[in-house]
């Protein structure tokens, strides 16, 4: 017997009796209502899988448009439920408008009982299929939701962030390819998906893929998919990037790090907007946002000969380039302040501060890693700290990236703590290693890491 729910509507209790009979040895609950008005107040009506619904209920009336009326009202409270149309007035035309009109079936009376057994199975699995999808769909949501949370949000005001805000709001309502451009660290996926966030996408999935870190035989498989056995190690049938992002955006980070070869692969990809899977000579069209970058100067590459001049074109119908931390001077305090609260919290050491020293020392600083860096830096300083306020020598910079009066200026301290923190950068916090390399005890060095935190 199989768990499912039918609901049989029909003005001829003869008919019901002989459905309730013949349908319960089948399925485990079987109900039955002699009047269609009673539909829109039916209770539970979305737990039914099927509902065979009669299509005249008025003595005399044979053009089944009641049953098309209450059809449309069983959809519209229950719109995964299947319906099987029954008439003793068999048409052709009536019923190609009930299946066009959503009814998963249609039965003639009197009806044959072995095909009316199969046609109900029948509307079952669709049923079951309508659930299944509907099931898909909402993981699939959810699981856009998860992919698209941005790890950080992009914060400052500066005038030179500002800009790039602005020009990043009029290009996102589009669909042209971006190419962000900037030094390392400086938050270019941010901004893509700030990009795809503005979009008409935005309900759609973000796929990010880091080039650099794709070696060259596995391109095409990473990007377009692969077919069983297309490989030695391709088990199963898989999509690439592409298709994953399709009704999206796909973010290709470190472009500048692609072969002349791979280059071609993805410039026929991008004009055809269609990609072939590793093994098979089937064309896919997919529809997506393409945004790419790239810390390289392409057009000197370009020059090189190192990058092609049309993926160039293809890639870059607008540039946004993302200001280094350097030129955001304003931003740098708005950062740590952002850092230090949330490292403070991760590392369970609330009420943290930067003393006044220490915020001069990192808006004299030229941060070469960017944002990236600050945020490391902040993440160690709030690890290494012993009380609740951050001096200068709490924070491990390096000299060369220091202005030349802070550099003449440099305390014996504050020598002995950068020493001391290269030392344990090198050595991967290993204390004794670090204490061995600098030629003191592994006491002394814990002592002097205590005495820097007061």
């Amino acid at each position: 017997m199989v768990d499912a729910k039918i609901l049989v509507i029909d003005d001829n209790k003869s008919v019901l009796s002989a459905l309730e009979i013949l349908l319960q040895f089948e399925y485990k609950t079987v109900k039955t209502i002699f009047n269609p008005n009673q539909i829109t107040s039916f209770p539970n009506l979305v737990d039914f899988d099927i509902v065979m619904l009669d299509m005249n209920f008025s003595a005399g009336v044979n053009t089944g448009n009641e049953g098309l009326f209450w059809l449309r009202e069983i959809q519209k409270k229950s719109p995964q439920t299947s319906v099987v149309m029954m008439t003793a007035y068999g048409a052709v035309d009536l019923a190609v408008k009930a299946l066009k009109e959503g009814a998963a079936d249609f039965v003639l009376k009197p009806w044959n009982n072995d095909k009316l057994l199969a046609t109900v199975k029948s509307a079952y699995e669709l049923r079951k299929s309508r659930k299944e999808i509907n099931t898909l769909k909402q993981k699939e949501n959810n699981l856009k939701q998860v992919i698209n949370q941005g790890k950080n949000h992009i914060i400052g005001n500066s005038k030179a962030l500002d800009a790039v805000l602005k020009l990043v709001g009029k290009v996102a309502k589009t669909d042209v390819n971006v190419l962000v451009t900037g030094e390392n660290g400086t938050g270019k996926e941010l901004i893509a998906r700030e990009l795809h966030g503005l979009s008409v996408r935005k309900n759609e999935v973000f796929i990010a893929v880091d080039m650099g870190s794709i070696s060259e035989n596995l391109f095409e498989s990473e990007l377009f998919g692969h077919l069983k056995g297309a490989f030695t190690d391709a088990k199963e049938d898989r999509a690439g990037k592409f298709e994953a992002a399709n009704g999206g955006t796909l973010f290709l980070d470190e472009i500048g790090n692609l072969s002349l070869q791979t280059q071609a692969k993805l410039l026929s990809a991008i004009q055809n907007k269609a990609v072939v899977r590793v093994g098979s000579n089937k064309s896919i069209p997919v529809d997506i946002r393409l945004i790419c970058a790239t810390n390289e100067n392409l057009d000197k590459m370009v020059t090189d000969g190192l990058f092609r001049e049309d993926l160039l074109y293809r890639i870059n119908t607008i540039s946004v380039e993302v200001p280094p931390l350097r030129e955001r001077e304003n931003d740098i305090l708005v950062l740590a302040d952002f850092y230090l609260n949330k490292f403070s919290h991760k590392y369970g050491k609330p009420g943290l501060k930067i003393n006044q020293a220490a915020q001069e020392k990192l808006m004299a600083y030229q941060w070469p890693g960017n944002v990236r860096e600050l945020l490391h830096t902040i993440e160690r300083a709030v690890i290494l700290s012993e009380g609740n306020v951050l001096k200068s020598t709490d924070f491990m910079l390096n000299t060369k990236y220091m202005p030349s009066a802070e550099k003449n200026m440099i305390t014996l301290e504050e020598m002995e703590a950068q020493m001391i923190s290269n030392a344990l950068d090198q050595n991967d916090g290993n204390y004794s290693a670090a204490a061995e390399q600098l030629g003191i005890s592994r006491q002394t060095l814990y002592n002097k890491i205590k005495k820097k935190g007061k």
